[in-house]
């Protein structure tokens, strides 16, 4: 079997998917953007009346899109009018509805949510392009390992907040092993933190940092902008 051929078929398939990701949750974000813009007619805080249909956009991009959890809005504080709420995030309950993201605002809480320090919303905004969050144990919503994918959006050109999807791994799983499994190495998915997002084999466990150097580990930088993903492969 060809190892050379199995790894650039493999980068090129989850470039590939992860671009269509990537696609829709930059359409996700010109929706969110589009609706503000009408829904804020002039006004300068988000308030009740504006945030009006995020929970139809966010409940059509997980309809349209299986494989994500959760999808919404998470907007900057100071975006928000005094006392409201400060996101707009939707996740699959189970397989019959959807529930709102709820959380501890706060703060000096045991389990206050401080969300723009987190680097799904910190790292988009600061960049101004599409970030990729995990995998980390998401406690607050699903204690399981997720993936964020979040994009910044702007109002009248003021930087107003991030939306995106949360993937969990193991809907993740059945997308794109089969094609780290085609690969006849030990292989993974690496984000640019160096960590395993999803592995073919007990070598790569999700989560894991990798050190970079290690012998015979060679790297293949997937063809998607601005997150930094690579396939790592041993030989």
């Amino acid at each position: 079997m060809n190892t050379d051929y199995e790894v650039a078929h493999a980068a090129n398939v989850l470039s590939a998917w992860i671009n269509g990701v990537s696609t829709e949750t930059t359409e996700l974000v010109r929706n969110v953007a589009s609706l503000l813009e009408q829904n804020l007619a002039g006004k300068s805080k988000v308030d009740k009346a504006a945030r009006v249909g995020l929970e139809e956009v966010a409940r059509e991009f997980l309809a349209r899109n299986s494989f994500a959890v959760g999808a919404g809005t998470f907007f900057a504080a100071e975006s928000v009018e005094a006392g409201g709420r400060a996101f707009e995030w939707w996740f699959r309950k189970n397989s019959d509805g959807m529930e709102r993201l709820d959380a501890d605002r706060t703060p000096g809480s045991d389990r206050y949510y401080d969300y723009e320090k987190l680097p799904f919303f910190s790292t988009a905004a600061s960049t101004g392009e599409q970030t990729l969050w995990g995998p980390y144990l998401d406690y607050l919503g699903f204690e399981e390992y997720i993936l964020s994918f979040t994009e910044p959006f702007f109002v009248h050109g003021n930087f107003t907040g991030v939306a995106g999807c949360d993937i969990r791994i193991k809907d993740l799983e059945p997308l794109i092993m089969p094609n780290l499994r085609a690969i006849p190495r030990d292989a993974a998915l690496i984000n640019a933190s160096n960590r395993v997002i999803l592995g073919n084999s007990g070598k790569y466990l999700v989560g894991e940092r990798i050190k970079s150097g290690a012998p015979n580990q060679h790297r293949v930088a997937l063809d998607v902008p601005h997150l930094g993903l690579s396939l790592l492969y041993t030989t």
